[in-house]
């Protein structure tokens, strides 16, 4: 069935300039700071791909065009964790299909009432969902310093800190839908037929909410890429 996601309402605006984009992550990060659930961050991602799409608008202002030795060197560094954080969005959207694809074998074996192949999925998606938090904790986390002089590094650097802190929230909220063995959505699935039907729209709802997070980290994905080359641009220059 479908799966409603809530929207975080961040201004559907125009953004050209450093305020409003420090605005709009600072809304962000306070809407989902206030509602930590699987459709937030899902919505939290397409958000953080908009913004990244504003930060290449102001990369591309012929005031950025050309840096200071001070700024190049800062620019540089952040080219460096971009590629981490490319790498990151990569890995997790692939995750997230495989997670998908797990969830949908472990309907079937569910009502087929096949405890070996639900138990065998149960441990796959939790292999997973570990293989995902450590690649999270794998990424630079280098803060950002209000005493930058680039505003396109600062920018960059608390885009590239929110999208970090998103993928991670995301691995830790998957990591607590399915749990073995007193609290799984389908550790007690085969007592009762009426409890398949249940644990099964619970599994229907997180395979929807997954393919959304897979949605969610492309558009992010493909955002980074955007920037990432209009970046180069600016330091080709």
């Amino acid at each position: 069935m479908a799966f409603a996601l809530r929207s975080i309402s961040l201004p559907s605006r125009h953004h050209s300039s450093e305020e409003a984009v420090q605005e709009d992550l600072c809304i962000l990060e306070t809407s989902i700071s206030s509602s930590i659930t699987i459709e937030t961050m899902c919505d939290g991602l397409r958000r953080l791909g908009d913004i990244y799409g504003a930060v290449e608008e102001i990369i591309q202002l012929p005031s950025n065009q050309v840096c200071s030795s001070q700024q190049r060197k800062m620019l540089d560094g952040e080219m460096e964790c971009s590629l981490q954080l490319l790498d990151l969005c990569n890995t997790m959207q692939e995750i997230f299909v495989e997670l998908k694809a797990i969830i949908q074998e472990l309907q079937v074996a569910l009502r087929k009432g096949d405890d070996a192949t639900v138990r065998a999925m149960i441990h796959s998606y939790t292999r997973l969902v570990k293989k995902a938090g450590k690649h999270c904790k794998k990424t630079n986390r280098n803060v950002t310093s209000d005493k930058m002089d680039c505003r396109v590094a600062r920018l960059l650097t608390k885009a590239r800190e929110m999208a970090v802190s998103l993928l991670e929230s995301t691995v830790h909220l998957l990591s607590k839908q399915i749990e073995m063995p007193q609290q799984s959505l389908v550790s007690k699935a085969f007592q009762k037929k009426k409890l398949i039907v249940c644990k099964e729209e619970q599994l229907q709802e997180l395979e929807c909410s997954i393919g959304d997070l897979v949605s969610g980290a492309g558009h992010l994905f493909r955002r980074l890429v955007q920037s990432r080359v209009s970046l180069l641009n600016i330091l080709g220059s």
